[in-house]
């Protein structure tokens, strides 16, 4: 029985995008996903098993593993939608937190030691420097944030307790598709900057909103660290080729380094569409810092990772998954 990666939350944004580049890759993939986020038609390699349930589904994941030989899992099956997390908290612990416990006893059960979390810089809450390294203290303002760093804990005591090794990957802003348009970003509802540009540029929303036009900043508005869906994908690759060389756990931010802000992404929504977005603006939002910036430099050093892809790549790429025929939505829909 050959080997096999399991992916938890394969058929979502980030998820699919890497499961596309290991299976092309020549690797076997199955892919657990309740797909109540994900999408059946982000699998696009014929070879990958799709498993459609829940990862807190103690018979269904020790079936998983029975099945099939499974050597690591990499785990993005999170809810994340950060205003829900304040008004429903049990809803993120539950699932974010208490969930992967499964996951990860079955691991154990099998002998299987290798894990690599799709983690946030929302475990490091609000920025007391910048830019942002590994080191910064993690004190996260918000459920969805805490969740996270939950389980970020509790992968360093199944490390210490069962030699299962981790890779916590801390992304920054995800974005862009695939290049040739087949997979990209497709949310409901729809919170991402990027994509909501493109539907206000499409009609499917009146305008877009820029909250906050005062901030310290060259141009007033909020700055972030933009880093395409591809390269996150890589990232997975790079940190799953480290722990199979015996690599020991550790954490690493997943950015580009540089921060873009709101009007810049506007106007290279602009440039790439050659239309014009309809804009508003507004007050700032609650919580809302200045900037946030990734130093993305540990991951280069330890996992041999960097981005390669510029935000101007990524907005190209959500401008062509965004203005194809089916208006960057799934069948499923």
């Amino acid at each position: 029985m050959s080997k096999k990666i399991l992916v938890t939350g394969g058929a979502g944004y980030i998820g699919s995008h890497t499961v596309r580049l290991m299976a092309d890759a020549g690797l076997d993939i199955v892919v657990l996903d309740n797909l109540v986020y994900g999408h059946r038609e982000a699998i696009v390699n014929d070879n990958v098993i799709l498993v459609e349930g829940e990862m807190g589904d103690e018979a269904l994941v020790e079936s998983i593993f029975s099945e099939h030989d499974i050597e690591a899992v990499i785990h993005f099956a999170a809810y994340a939608y950060v205003g829900e997390s304040v008004t429903e908290p049990g809803k993120y612990y539950r699932n974010n937190t208490a969930a992967p416990l499964v996951v990860l006893e079955a691991m154990r059960r099998h002998g299987c030691n290798q894990f690599i979390f799709s983690s946030t810089c929302a475990t490091y809450g609000n920025p007391v420097k910048m830019p942002m390294d590994e080191s910064h203290p993690q004190n996260p303002i918000n459920p969805y944030g805490m969740s996270k760093l939950m389980l970020e804990k509790i992968l360093m005591d199944y490390d210490h307790a069962h030699g299962i090794r981790s890779v916590r990957l801390r992304y920054f802003n995800a974005s862009g598709g695939s290049s040739d348009g087949l997979i990209g970003e497709d949310h409901d509802p729809e919170t991402h900057l990027i994509p909501l540009v493109f539907m206000a540029i499409n009609g499917d929303r009146d305008d877009i909103t820029i909250f906050g036009t005062d901030y310290d900043t060259p141009d007033g508005t909020c700055i972030r660290d933009y880093i395409h869906v591809v390269d996150l994908g890589r990232a997975h690759v790079k940190a799953l080729e480290y722990l199979q060389a015996g690599g020991e756990s550790l954490s690493c931010n997943l950015g580009t380094g540089t921060g873009t802000s709101v009007r810049e992404i506007i106007d290279v929504a602009e440039a790439v569409s050659g239309k014009k977005v309809p804009v508003k603006e507004g007050e700032r939002r609650a919580g809302d810092p200045p900037r946030l910036v990734a130093d993305p430099r540990l991951a280069e050093e330890k996992l041999g990772w960097k981005a390669e892809l510029t935000v101007q790549n990524a907005m190209q790429d959500a401008w062509a998954w965004m203005s194809a025929s089916h208006g960057g939505r799934y069948a499923n829909r």
